[in-house]
């Protein structure tokens, strides 16, 4: 037999790290190529990661909660191959434990990488990494080596050094987050642990704020017509397509329309250059109760608006229903947001990383606006939209909003949804 390394997969654009959120294989389970053997959270989506190899299961690298970047190893399978190997095992099996043994001692590649979990619990409890042994792949300290310490009460606490350089000056704060300070609790206070769809959301919003300079403007709308329109036609539409003709769908197709006109909306920071994506692929977010996914509309704008009802309709559907796959939320290129589901009239969204902006589609209300000289009852909506300063400045994104509005409101009677 031959023994064969999963290595973490690239799932998705720009991924660079994943993190263990539950193994669906223990070591000795025989797995077939392809059978799911993990899943893996990265960028808001549970993604299931198949087996490269046909053979058992030998080891697990890494525990649950554990992030790892792309192309490390994660797990080894024991596959086909020679039979000399196998014989040589059963002959010496006392010596196969020591090897592996001696090698998690010396190889200490991975000693200082930490995963979230890893830095929290460090910091909670005055843990002194430097002096942990860990147990996992290459040295790296595991959450299970922190909660064997806890609980054995060896923690190897922090002290302030008492050599030279306790009189250095502190060196300038790194950009890198740190953990999350200790937080102390009082009686009745409820702790709750932090989900690996949470951790990977915290780290995707963390990077935006870091690395994006943010900037924000807002639109008002009047939305009358549309109103008007859809609700003419969501009783038949409903009864004839089997899904909901939605507001959001109408404001999608609008933006994909405006982001054809407007291309460097569809844009991306590299480093030394602005990337301006060809596709139009249309980022929607949909939240549960616990967490927010992202799922994307692609080349939205060769959809019509009933096409782009029904995509909506089941990328909700996958969402709620947990059956959401890695490629539903890959090749996103501008999100939009319809915080007005919940009764939002004016925010401020996150840019979701590494697009450029993303567009708050608020509440439609009733309002008093002045018409031809005359008070009126209008159906008004706010468009907030947060841009990535260092692609996008003021002139591009007003005119851009500018070309959404007069979209929106040039629905009429005529207006076909098909």
């Amino acid at each position: 037999m031959a023994t064969e390394q999963m290595k973490m997969p690239q799932l998705g654009e720009s991924v660079t790290e994943g993190t263990i959120s539950k193994w669906l294989v223990s070591p000795g389970d025989h797995v077939n190529k392809y059978d799911p053997i993990a899943e893996v959270m990265t960028d808001k989506v549970n993604a299931e990661v198949p087996s490269s190899f046909t053979g058992t299961i030998t080891k697990l690298s890494a525990e649950e909660g554990d992030t790892l970047q792309v192309g490390e190893v994660f797990c080894e399978i024991e596959v086909e191959g020679s039979s000399q190997q196998s014989a040589e095992e059963e002959a010496a099996p006392e010596q196969s434990e020591a090897p592996e043994a001696d090698q998690t001692k010396e190889d200490q590649s991975q000693k200082k990488r930490y995963s979230p979990a890893v830095l929290r619990l460090a910091d909670e409890h005055s843990i002194d990494l430097a002096a942990v042994q860990g147990t996992g792949a290459g040295g790296r300290i595991t959450r299970k080596d922190l909660l064997q310490l806890i609980e054995s009460g060896g923690m190897q606490e922090k002290v302030a050094p008492v050599n030279e350089q306790a009189i250095k000056p502190e060196p300038v704060q790194s950009s890198k987050p740190k953990a999350a300070p200790s937080i102390s609790t009082m009686p009745g206070d409820n702790e709750l642990p932090v989900t690996p769809i949470r951790q990977a959301i915290a780290a995707n919003m963390l990077r935006s704020k870091h690395e994006i300079p943010h900037a924000w403007t807002m639109m008002e709308v009047d939305v009358t017509n549309l109103v008007t329109r859809r609700n003419q036609l969501k009783d038949q539409f409903k009864a004839k397509e089997g899904f909901n003709l939605t507001f959001f769908a109408f404001f999608v197709k609008a933006v994909a329309q405006s982001l054809k006109e407007f291309p460097e909306m569809n844009s991306m920071w590299a480093g030394d250059k602005i990337v301006q994506k060809k596709a139009i692929n249309v980022s929607i977010a949909v939240a549960t109760d616990d967490a927010l996914f992202v799922p994307v509309i692609k080349d939205a704008d060769e959809k019509t608006i009933k096409g782009i009802a029904k995509e909506i309709h089941e990328l909700a559907s996958k969402v709620r229903q947990g059956t959401l796959k890695q490629s539903d939320m890959e090749g996103g290129t501008f999100t939009v947001n319809n915080t007005g589901s919940f009764g939002s009239v004016q925010s401020m969204g996150i840019i979701n990383y590494p697009q450029a902006a993303i567009l708050q589609v608020e509440s439609i209300v009733k309002r008093p606006v002045i018409v031809n000289g005359m008070i009126a009852a209008r159906d008004m909506v706010n468009l907030c939209l947060s841009l990535d300063h260092r692609v996008l400045d003021g002139l591009v994104c007003g005119r851009f909003l500018q070309r959404i509005k007069q979209i929106l409101e040039g629905i009429d009677e005529q207006t076909s949804v098909y």
